[in-house]
């Protein structure tokens, strides 16, 4: 996979980070097509937006002025379901883009927008700044139109998921998915970097925190994976099923 980068105060501080195949931008330089601060006429008027860990970027019924990209931290994207429970959409980290509907003509936000960290930070693009944008450049366009597609189908599988498929199922394949999307082959490994607690990962599968920790000790116990709060050591992608 190529690398991207992610925008931060200035290029010289900007990160490497691999891309990953649902979310990335292929073959594209994210940040000389994104960072408003490589746009002389964004340059002198864009600022970056700092959050606390907790704090809301966007809430539900929002008016949708802006595209976001994360330059530090992780941001959580969900929604409330009518008897007030949270259910999260997707954790998403550094060079990730979120509130990309606004460009398909949503005018208030579904979901919401949280920061899980206390040093996040976030480059705001406003819905006219991004569409002038991707008028000049067609890879850009492309690649919005494709993120966009990706995300839905993906929503899609994650709704079948809960609907037809068990606990320990969806605990497993999330973990394939994070392998094939963010992994990193080391030998015959993949290595994935975990930023996600285990109460993360029972949000996003629709499991439990117990659930969870007890499927990945099952796993690890079968030399399948080995795990701390910092990584995922999948050690053979055929046995993990």
């Amino acid at each position: 996979m190529e690398l991207i980068y992610i925008c931060s105060r200035n290029r010289k501080k900007c990160k490497n980070m691999k891309a990953t195949k649902i979310w990335y931008f292929e073959e594209v330089d994210l940040y000389k097509l994104f960072c408003p601060h490589r746009y002389p006429h964004l340059k002198e008027t864009h600022k970056f937006h700092y959050f606390k860990k907790d704090q809301f970027i966007y809430l539900q019924e929002d008016f949708s002025q802006n595209i976001f990209l994360i330059a530090n931290g992780r941001v959580k994207i969900g929604n409330y379901s009518l008897d007030g429970k949270e259910i999260i959409k997707a954790i998403l980290t550094q060079g990730e883009v979120f509130g990309e509907m606004a460009l398909t003509g949503e005018t208030r936000r579904n979901d919401f927008a949280q920061a899980m960290d206390d040093d996040t930070s976030i480059c705001p693009l406003t819905i006219e700044d991004m569409r002038d944008l991707m008028a000049e450049n067609k890879a850009l366009n492309f690649k919005i139109i494709k993120l966009i597609g990706l995300r839905l189908k993906k929503m899609e599988r994650r709704i079948e998921s809960l609907l037809f498929k068990d606990a320990r199922t969806r605990i497993i394949e999330f973990l394939r998915d994070s392998a094939e999307e963010k992994g990193k082959k080391v030998g015959f490994e993949i290595l994935i970097k975990n930023n996600l607690t285990h109460k993360d990962i029972a949000n996003l599968t629709g499991t439990s925190r117990q659930t969870v920790t007890t499927i990945l000790n099952e796993l690890k116990d079968k030399n399948i994976i080995n795990f701390d709060r910092r990584r995922i050591l999948i050690r053979d992608m055929a046995l993990l099923k």
